[in-house]
C-alpha cells in the first residue's frame, strides 16, 4: 500500500520542520519524515546545546572570579563546585523541551510525522524504514531538507579519544587537555567553553588566522582573549595522525615551519567543517543537478526535477539554521501559490566566541573589491556606558558600519563584543530595508544600552560621533 500526500518533507531540522509547519498551516496535506527527533542538528546536537554549554561555562567562570577576595564587592568563601554531568543534564532538558515544542507545533499544523529513514526510488517515490516496518510514500511535491554532518578527517577517524562536536556536547568530565583541530566558529565556541570549565586547550589551525572568513580587525579581540587565557594556538599547522600512548591520545602535527610536533591530550576534538548529507537516501535516483557537493537550486529553491525542492545545508553556504528556516517557509508558500523567491540582501552570521562576533553584508575590503567607494564608521564598546557597567567595555569590542560614499546606503555591519549577537536583528533589518547612515544615526536608541554603539558608529561614518574622539 502506498500513502500519498501533497507535500513530503525529508528532514526535521530548522529548514524541514518550518517547511512542514508552514505547509500544514496553508492547508496542504503534509508528511514529514525524520529519523531522529524533530529539531535536527541545530536543536539536538548543535546550536542550542552548544549555547547552553557556553552559558553554563560562562556562569561557572564568573562564580570562580568571586571566590576569595572576590570582585565587584562580591566574594565567595569557597570556590564553586562543578558537576559536568549535571550541567549536561540541564542542557539536555532544554533540548527536550524544545523538541517537544516542535512536535506540538507539527501536530497543531496537521502534519503527519513518520519516524524513519527515507530512500527514494525516483523523484516522487520513497520507502521509509521505520521501527514498525516499511512505509511507501508518493508525493506531488518533495522538499529535501537532509541537512549536513561533521566532516571527518580520513587520517584521524573518530573513536574513544577523537571526537566530533556531537560527543563534545555529551562529555561528563572536563578533559585535562583538549586539543581542537580547527579554529573556525565551532571549534572556538567549544574550545572556549571548555577552557572556562578548567580544561587546558590547544588549537591546531591550517590557516594563518582564526576564523578565516573574518578580517583580522574582527578576530583581534578573540585572539587577545585566547592569549590572556594561556590557550596555545598553532596557526598554519596540519594535523597528521593520532596514536595512543599510555591510554591517552597523542596528536602528531606539522607546525608552520614544516617540523613534526607531538601533543599529548585527553581528548582530540575535530571541527574542520561540515558537509551536506547526500548519501544513503537515493539522491542518484532523483535526477538532480549538483553544484559541487551541494544540490543545485534556483532562487526559489527549485531543483532540476519538477516539484522537487531543496533547502538549508543541502544547497550550500552559509550553513545556518535561520537561512534554512527562511527557505523552508518560502518553499511552502510557493507550493501554496504565493509569489516568493529567496532574495535576502545578506544573511547574518554569529560566532558565540569570547567575545561574540556578528557579520552581515560586505566588509570594507569586500566592498572595495566590488567597486564601491566607501566610508566606514567604527565605534568602540569602551565608550559605551552600559558596556562598562556589564564589564564588557574592555575586551576590544566595537561596531563597524560600511556604507557607500555616494548615497550613504549601508553595505555591511560587523561587530565584536559581549552580547553583540543580540544586536544582529537591528543590523539585518538595516540592510534589508536599504537603510542609510542617516537612518541609524537619527534613530533614537535607548540610553544606557549596547545598541547605542550602532547609532554612534553611524554617526562616526557621517563624521559627527559624539562620545569618542575619533573623526
Amino acid at each position: 500500500m502506498t500513502t500519498t500526500c501533497k507535500v513530503l518533507v525529508v528532514g526535521g531540522g530548522p529548514g524541514g520542520y518550518v517547511a512542514a509547519i508552514r505547509s500544514g498551516q496553508l492547508g496542504l496535506d503534509t508528511v514529514l519524515v525524520e529519523a531522529d527527533r524533530p529539531g535536527g542538528t541545530c536543536l539536538i546536537r548543535g546550536c542550542i546545546p552548544s549555547k547552553a554549554l557556553i552559558h553554563a561555562a560562562t556562569r561557572y567562570e564568573e562564580l570562580l572570579a568571586h571566590a576569595g577576595s572576590g570582585k565587584l564587592g562580591i566574594s565567595l568563601t569557597s570556590s564553586p563546585e562543578l558537576n559536568l554531568g549535571n550541567m549536561m543534564g540541564w542542557k539536555d532538558g532544554i533540548v527536550d523541551r524544545l523538541t517537544q515544542g516542535v512536535e506540538g507545533l507539527l501536530k497543531k499544523a496537521g502534519v503527519k510525522v513518520i519516524k524513519g529513514w527515507a530512500e527514494f526510488s525516483d523523484a516522487k517515490h520513497c520507502v521509509v524504514s521505520t521501527a514498525e516496518g516499511k512505509v511507501n510514500l508518493q508525493a506531488e511535491h518533495v522538499i529535501l531538507a537532509n541537512g549536513s554532518q561533521a566532516t571527518q578527517l580520513p587520517n584521524i577517524p573518530y573513536g574513544e579519544h577523537v571526537i566530533s562536536s556531537t560527543e563534545a556536547l555529551e562529555l561528563t568530565s572536563v578533559p585535562g587537555h583538549l586539543v581542537v583541530i580547527g579554529a573556525g566558529y565551532i571549534g572556538l565556541e567549544l574550545g572556549i567553553a571548555y577552557r572556562k570549565l578548567g580544561a587546558r586547550v590547544t588549537f591546531i589551525e591550517g590557516q594563518d588566522q582564526i576564523l578565516s572568513l573574518y578580517d583580522k580587525e574582527m578576530t583581534r579581540p578573540i585572539e587577545q582573549w585566547l592569549k590572556k587565557q594561556k590557550i596555545d594556538l598553532h596557526l598554519k599547522a596540519k594535523a597528521d595522525s593520532v596514536e595512543t600512548m599510555n591510554g591517552r591520545p597523542l596528536l602528531n602535527f606539522i607546525d608552520k615551519n614544516g617540523e613534526q610536533q607531538q601533543l599529548e591530550a585527553d581528548k582530540v576534538l575535530v571541527t574542520v567543517g561540515r558537509k551536506p548529507n547526500v548519501e544513503g537516501w537515493g539522491i542518484d535516483n532523483m535526477c538532480l543537478d549538483m553544484d559541487g557537493p551541494f544540490v543545485k537550486v534556483d532562487k526559489q529553491c527549485r531543483t532540476a526535477m519538477k516539484n522537487v525542492w531543496a533547502i538549508g545545508d543541502l544547497v550550500g553556504e552559509p550553513m545556518l539554521a535561520h537561512k534554512a528556516s527562511a527557505q523552508g517557509e518560502m518553499v511552502a508558500e510557493i507550493i501554496a501559490g504565493y509569489r516568493r523567491e529567496f532574495d535576502s540582501v545578506a544573511i547574518p552570521a554569529v560566532c558565540f566566541t569570547e567575545p561574540e562576533i556578528v557579520s552581515i553584508g560586505l566588509t570594507p575590503d569586500q566592498a572595495k573589491e566590488a567597486g564601491h567607494e566607501i566610508i566606514v564608521g567604527t565605534f568602540p564598546f569602551a565608550a559605551i556606558g552600559k558596556a562598562l557597567t556589564m564589564e564588557a567595555g574592555q575586551d576590544g569590542g566595537f561596531v563597524r558600519i560600511t556604507a557607500r560614499k555616494s548615497d550613504h546606503v549601508i553595505l555591511g555591519i560587523h561587530a565584536v563584543g559581549a552580547h553583540i549577537a543580540e544586536l544582529s536583528g537591528e543590523f539585518s533589518l538595516a540592510l534589508e530595508m536599504g537603510a542609510r547612515l542617516e537612518d541609524l544615526a537619527h534613530t533614537i536608541h535607548v540610553h544606557p544600552s549596547l545598541s547605542e554603539a550602532t547609532m554612534e558608529a553611524a554617526m562616526a561614518g557621517l563624521g559627527k560621533a559624539i562620545h569618542t574622539s575619533q573623526r
